[in-house]
C-alpha cells in the first residue's frame, strides 16, 4: 500500500520548507521531497539571502516589509530548537544609490511612505561619509570590459542615496531552511531527501500522488511544485507548459567574493548596497569578505541553462562584477583567483514569482522565486497555505481570488497578484531587484 499524505511539497529549499511548515501547522500531514541530500542544499544554499524593504511594486514592497518582521524575530517564527543552531539576521541596513535609471528612487520612497517603512535620504556628502573614499562619478550605462569607455566616467555625479535601516542579510541561508525543516517536523511534517520525482500521477481529473525515480509511489490529493530552478521540469511532467501565460526558466548567475578595500572597516560598518549605475549589488560575507552580484544590465547576455548540466565554474563574468565595483572603490583589488558561487535562478518573464493554483485540481505552484524571494520566506509559506486551504475547500481562485491578511502589517492583499495567467507586470525592474 502506498504511503498517503494530505500534501506533497516538491522541494525543500527555503520556500518549499516554509510551505511544508505552514501546512503542517494547519494540521495537514505533509511530505517535502527533494532530490538533494538535505534541506536548502539546492539554490537556497547559494542565495545572497538579502533582506530588503524597497521594491518596484506596492504589493511586492508590502510583502517584503512583512517578511522582514519574521526575520527580525526568527527564533519566534521557528518556534523550536535546532541542534544545528539558528540562522542569524544581520540587520546592517541597505544603501541604494540614486540614479536616473531607478528614477532617483522616488517611487520606492513613495511606496515606503504608503507602508510606513522608515528610510533616510543622503546627499552626496552624507553618502561619502557612509562609505569613505567612495567614487561618486557616473559610469552609466554599465559596460563590459571589452566595450569602448569601460571604467571611464561619463558626466555627472550620483545624486546621493537612500538608506533603509530595516534590512540586511541572513548569515546562513541553508541553515535557515534546516530551521524550517525542524519546525515542520515538530508540527508533524516529514521530509525525504535524495528523492527525485519522475511523475505526478493523476486520477479522476485531479492529482493523486507522485512517483519517485526508485519506483516508489506516494499518494496525495495535493502536490505543490516548489522546485526552484527545476520548476519548469516539474510542470512539464503534468503538461502545463502551454496552459499558463507566465513561465519560468533557470538563469545562471555568478556571485564572487572579494576582499573589501583595506581602509574600509567593512566588518563593522559594511552594509547591503545596490548601485544601478554600475549594475552591482553587495553585502558583507563571512570572513570579512564582500559578496557581489549583478543587477542584470542590458549589456550582459542572460545565460538560460539546464540546472542539471550547467557549468558551475566561475568565469570572467565574476571578474567583471568586481571590476565594475572597483569603479566605486578605487582601492578594491582584483584577485588572481576569484572565489564565489555559481547558481541557477528560477525566474518568470517579469521576475515576479507565481504563487497560484493550476488548471489541474490539486496541483499548486510556488515558482519563479529564486534570487529575490528569500526575504519573503515566511509570507510565501503562509500565503500558499491560505491559498491551498481555500481552494481545497471549494473556492475558485481564478474567478474569486483568495485574499491574505498580513499578520504584522494588517494589510489584506490578493494572492491573484501572483497569478500564473497575469499579464507581464510593467512596473517590475525586470531584474533580480524584482
Amino acid at each position: 500500500m502506498n504511503k498517503q499524505y494530505d500534501a506533497i511539497i516538491i522541494g525543500a529549499g527555503i520556500i518549499g520548507a516554509a510551505v511544508g511548515l505552514e501546512l503542517a501547522r494547519r494540521g495537514w500531514k505533509t511530505l517535502n521531497v527533494d532530490k538533494n541530500g538535505a534541506a536548502g542544499f539546492g539554490s537556497t544554499s547559494n542565495s545572497s539571502a538579502i533582506i530588503r524593504t524597497y521594491y518596484s511594486t506596492l504589493d511586492g514592497t508590502a510583502m517584503a516589509y512583512e517578511g522582514y518582521h519574521y526575520w527580525r524575530d526568527w527564533a519566534k517564527y521557528v518556534g523550536v530548537e535546532d541542534a544545528s543552531g539558528l540562522a542569524h539576521f544581520n540587520e546592517c541596513g541597505c544603501l541604494v544609490m540614486k540614479v536616473e535609471h531607478n528614477g532617483y528612487l522616488q517611487k520606492a520612497m513613495q511606496l515606503s511612505d504608503q507602508l510606513g517603512i522608515p528610510y533616510r535620504e543622503l546627499n552626496l556628502e552624507e553618502l561619502q561619509a557612509f562609505i569613505p573614499d567612495y567614487d561618486p562619478r557616473l559610469y552609466y550605462p554599465p559596460k563590459r570590459p571589452d566595450a569602448e569607455g569601460f571604467a571611464e566616467p561619463t558626466t555627472g555625479m550620483l545624486q546621493g542615496a537612500v538608506h533603509w535601516p530595516k534590512g540586511g542579510y541572513v548569515n546562513d541561508p541553508q541553515l535557515a531552511a534546516h530551521n524550517l525543516q525542524r519546525a515542520a517536523e515538530a508540527a508533524g511534517g516529514s521530509f525525504r531527501f535524495n528523492a527525485e520525482v519522475v511523475a505526478i500521477r493523476q486520477a479522476n481529473g485531479r492529482v493523486c500522488g507522485i512517483s519517485l525515480k526508485n519506483g516508489e509511489q506516494i499518494d496525495s490529493p495535493v502536490v505543490v511544485n516548489v522546485a526552484g530552478p527545476h520548476s519548469s521540469k516539474i510542470n512539464a511532467l503534468v503538461g502545463l507548459t502551454d496552459k499558463m501565460k507566465m513561465s519560468t526558466r533557470a538563469l545562471r548567475q555568478e556571485v564572487p567574493y572579494v576582499s573589501p578595500p583595506a581602509h574600509y572597516d567593512y566588518t563593522k560598518v559594511g552594509m547591503v548596497t545596490s548601485d544601478s549605475d554600475v549594475a552591482v549589488y553587495s553585502r558583507p560575507a563571512s570572513g570579512g569578505m564582500m559578496l557581489l552580484g549583478t543587477e542584470d544590465p542590458d549589456c550582459d547576455p542572460r545565460d538560460w541553462v539546464d540546472p542539471d548540466t550547467m557549468d558551475r565554474n566561475l568565469t570572467d563574468e565574476a571578474v567583471m562584477y568586481i571590476m565594475r565595483m572597483a569603479q566605486r572603490y578605487p582601492q578594491l583589488g582584483i584577485p588572481n583567483q576569484v572565489r564565489g558561487t555559481v547558481e541557477a535562478y528560477d525566474v518568470t518573464e517579469d521576475w515576479i514569482p507565481i504563487y497560484d493554483k493550476t488548471d489541474l485540481p490539486g496541483y499548486y505552484i510556488a515558482i519563479g522565486t529564486s534570487g529575490n524571494q528569500f526575504k519573503n520566506t515566511a509570507v510565501a509559506g503562509k500565503m500558499m497555505a491560505t491559498l491551498i486551504t481555500a481552494c481545497e475547500a471549494g473556492q475558485d481562485h481564478d474567478k474569486d481570488p483568495v485574499q491574505y491578511t498580513m499578520e504584522y502589517l494588517g494589510r489584506t492583499v490578493s494572492i491573484g497578484f501572483y497569478s500564473r495567467n497575469r499579464e507581464i507586470n510593467q512596473e517590475s525592474s525586470f531584474s533580480v531587484l524584482g
